[in-house]
């Protein structure tokens, strides 16, 4: 079973444009919980975000 950090890592590698509403769909989690994991991903230096919230895109780091 893939743990829900790799699945959310695994879903912005294939399309950094993805958006939490897909994560939300994708992974099975709810949007509170997509956002803490974002947020925390981001803190961490796994995470970050390029360009605005509308038409920007994420980069993984890690």
């Amino acid at each position: 079973m893939v743990k829900t950090v790799e699945k959310i890592i695994a879903l912005i590698r294939e399309n950094p444009s993805v958006t939490q509403v897909m994560l939300e769909k994708k992974s099975g989690l709810t949007r509170r919980g997509v956002e803490w994991n974002l947020k925390m991903f981001k803190a961490t230096g796994v995470i970050r975000r390029i360009g605005p919230d509308k038409g920007g895109h994420w980069e993984v780091l890690k």
